[in-house]
């Protein structure tokens, strides 16, 4: 985006997420020597924000919580006349709000539990029923950031679960807020592109190779209509895991009309 002129060289204020991803995350843009030292606006101030203070590569943070290790909170007591003017909590009113998000042009990342072939994501339920985490507020971030990017693991439970999916068990971030989906294996921008054009690209540049010529598969299975939503096929992968153990035991053939 930098390299095409659709972000400024001074960059954008970054929203990050909350977990071992986002701290990845923000850990590889550290490294990163292109990304040039940048502000930090979100909701929840994570470990990594801290470090990268110190590093000088984030000049500034504004949230509405900490959330650190003890570690990290006990660094921040001694070094507090560092932090005290790099670093501020506001009301969620203010941390959040839809518009100053949208006029500061916030780049948003978030994690999610899984991602279906459309750009639908799931970011808050295991298999649709168990909640692992709340929402928060990505929502906020996601449907007003200047770029809403979610990533993901492709896999998970040693290869039995694909993050990538037909349907997501439950919905919490709806395609039209998402705009770009990275895993280990690429980076899917779906900005501008239809049903197939998205599937196929979510499918090529983020779904585990394991998975990839079941997923094909299904979006042949519905082959009238503007999307290519099987209702007898979009939770065989659920199923499978349920009945089986594992996603690779799912057979798409048995859903074809």
């Amino acid at each position: 985006e930098m390299k095409n002129g659709r972000i400024p060289h001074g960059f954008l204020p970054v929203q990050s997420g909350v977990g071992n991803i986002a701290n990845a995350v923000l850990g590889s843009m550290w490294n990163n020597k292109d990304i040039r030292r940048f502000d930090v606006y979100t909701e929840v101030i994570q470990d990594a924000v801290l470090s990268m203070m110190r590093e000088g590569k984030i000049s500034f943070a504004s949230g509405c919580s900490l959330t650190v290790s003890n570690e990290q909170l006990h660094q921040l007591y001694n070094d507090l006349d560092f932090f005290k003017n790099k670093m501020v909590l506001r009301p969620s009113e203010i941390s959040n709000n839809p518009g100053i998000v949208r006029r500061l042009g916030v780049i948003g990342i978030n994690t999610a539990i899984e991602v279906d072939i459309f750009g639908n994501v799931n970011s808050t339920h295991v298999m649709g029923n168990n909640m692992m985490n709340g929402i928060g507020g990505s929502g906020d971030f996601t449907r007003n950031s200047y770029i809403s990017i979610f990533v993901t693991p492709s896999v998970a439970k040693n290869g039995d679960i694909s993050c990538i999916v037909p349907k997501v068990s439950h919905t919490d971030h709806t395609e039209h807020s998402v705009k770009v989906i990275v895993s280990e294996y690429g980076v899917a921008d779906l900005r501008g592109k239809g049903t197939y054009q998205r599937a196929r690209e979510i499918i090529e540049k983020c779904a585990h190779p394991d998975y990839r010529p079941m997923l094909h598969e299904y979006i042949t299975l519905q082959e009238n209509g503007h999307t290519p939503q099987s209702l007898y096929g979009c939770y065989a992968f659920h199923k499978a895991f349920l009945e089986t153990g594992s996603m690779k035991n799912t057979d798409m053939s048995q859903y074809k009309k």
